[in-house]
């Protein structure tokens, strides 16, 4: 069954329709002039000078490890508070995430923790802007320059984020954008890496494209260069995003509104914790993600998601820890206890529905169904 109001939904107007239309025209899918506009696009919001589009933002950051020569024995420091791909794509390459707690007001990690964590074997520092907060990013960038290691910019959730003018993408030595439904903008599936290093932008190029040699156009079609992957973007998907790209402001302003109404209908209850954003910084929203009270426990705050769902309210924990998945566990050993603010703050965080279209009207009625499922929780209490 679908929520009436669910916990997302992408913003694809007339405009999109139509872009895909005129590539499906036009007889050209793969490898083309829009894929080129869509990079075009991307680079010059960021402030960079390449984009490289890919299938999918793990595909970006898998391209961003094996292109900076990441691999087995090296370590990689990064948060256990993001989604898994930021993790998994260390692993790809052979390497090791290396886990820090995190800073309890921003949700990115601790910049202190991040500095202690560095070894002789740290290779690069993975920084994910959790939910679009581009904190602590310059201090990130500090200590891998001090250090003379690379850092790679996770802004899979912070298009169009900033940080004292700089933007989400260009703090790392590479960045990745993806653009999943639920993102800001959205392409389907689909990713893409930014960078000011013309090697690695040209390297990566290859590798999305199996390898080939003729990344700039030049040389053979069947001449390999080095071992790549299908991580091309399509024309259709590139056309959506081209489309959505000059939206981009327009859409930015229309989340940051939606946000705004949910902070101001929970500013005065106490039993919830809104999200903290840095007067220097620029929130990029991604989701919509609270936290409730201390004295709430993870079985209270999954009653309270069941529950809005019954309601037919979109909710969701966002998001469990990494190091605390089955597989990580497993494989290295991991358990309850190693990352106490990561910890608390995964059991206790809920994502309201949150989109570009939501309109008042629905949300508040998913803030007052929240408030509704918090408040039969306090009555078992009694």
């Amino acid at each position: 069954m679908v929520d009436e109001v669910p916990l997302s939904r992408p913003d694809v107007t007339g405009a999109e329709i139509e872009a895909v239309l005129d590539v499906l025209r036009s007889g050209r899918l793969s490898i083309g002039p829009v894929q080129e506009e869509f990079e075009s696009l991307v680079a010059r919001r960021v402030g960079v000078r390449h984009a490289v589009a890919c299938s999918s933002g793990t595909a970006g950051l898998h391209m961003a490890m094996v292109g900076l020569g990441i691999g087995p024995g090296d370590e990689v420091i990064t948060t256990p508070f993001s989604f898994i791909a930021s993790s998994n794509s260390i692993l790809f390459v052979g390497a090791k995430p290396v886990f820090v707690d995190i800073d309890p007001s921003s949700l990115n990690m601790n910049p202190d923790a991040v500095e202690a964590a560095i070894t002789p074997r740290t290779k690069a520092i993975v920084a994910v802007e959790t939910f679009g907060n581009p904190r602590h990013m310059e201090r990130y960038r500090a200590i891998a320059d001090k250090h003379e290691i690379r850092m790679i910019e996770d802004c899979c959730e912070a298009l169009g984020a900033s940080h004292k003018r700089t933007s989400a993408g260009a703090f790392g030595h590479v960045g990745v954008f993806g653009f999943y439904p639920n993102k800001q903008i959205t392409t389907g599936e689909g990713g893409m890496l930014v960078t000011d290093d013309d090697r690695l932008a040209e390297f990566c190029r290859s590798l999305r494209n199996q390898g080939r040699g003729n990344a700039s156009g030049t040389g053979s079609w069947f001449a390999f260069e080095r071992l790549g992957y299908n991580y091309r973007m399509s024309e259709l998907h590139a056309a959506l995003g081209v489309a959505q790209m000059r939206r981009l402001d327009s859409i930015l302003q229309q989340r940051a509104m939606v946000a705004e109404r949910y902070i101001e209908r929970f500013l005065d209850n106490s039993e919830i914790i809104l999200p903290s954003i840095d007067s220097d910084s620029r929130m990029s929203w991604f989701v919509f993600v609270v936290r409730l009270a201390h004295e709430y426990t993870e079985e209270e705050r999954d009653r309270i998601v069941e529950g809005m769902h019954r309601h037919d309210v979109g909710a969701a924990p966002y998001f469990p820890c990494i190091h605390l998945q089955p597989f990580y566990r497993e494989r290295f050993g991991y358990a309850p206890g190693q990352f106490p603010i990561a910890e608390s703050v995964s059991q206790r965080t809920i994502a309201l529905p949150f989109y570009t279209g939501l309109s008042r009207r629905d949300g508040e009625f998913a803030a007052q169904t929240f408030e509704l499922m918090l408040s039969r929780e306090n009555l078992r209490r009694t």
